[in-house]
């Protein structure tokens, strides 16, 4: 790869882990309001994205063959939360926010399937 590549590549995974991060805090903090009331499927959600962003980002060569995999598992993930928002999600100034992240997620993620 030349350098202009690596920066690009770079650049998308600095933002992959920039709104995966986001998204998964934003579900964990909504979960705190929703205890009572299914806030459970919040946490749950918050979880599975951290756990993909760690087996998408940590430096482990032993994860390296899987990182294609976890790519695809991780926009697909993301496309069923807000699907999953889509049909059953309460409208919010806060679910519109992590939603275009979500959306701008995906994207960054394709676009760094591409780069490989």
């Amino acid at each position: 790869m030349n350098p202009s590549t690596n920066r690009i590549s770079g650049l998308l995974r600095g933002g992959v882990v920039a709104l995966t991060a986001l998204t998964a805090a934003i579900h964990l903090w909504l979960s705190l309001g929703f205890l009572d009331s299914g806030g459970l499927i919040f946490v749950l959600n918050g979880l599975g994205y951290l756990a993909l962003l760690f087996l998408f980002s940590a430096p482990l060569a032993s994860l390296t063959p899987y990182r294609a995999a976890v790519r695809w598992a991780l926009i697909a993930y993301t496309a069923v939360t807000v699907i999953a928002w889509l049909l059953i999600g309460t409208r919010s100034p806060l679910a519109y926010v992590d939603k275009v992240a979500e959306g701008v997620l995906i994207v960054l993620l394709w676009l760094d399937a591409q780069q490989q």
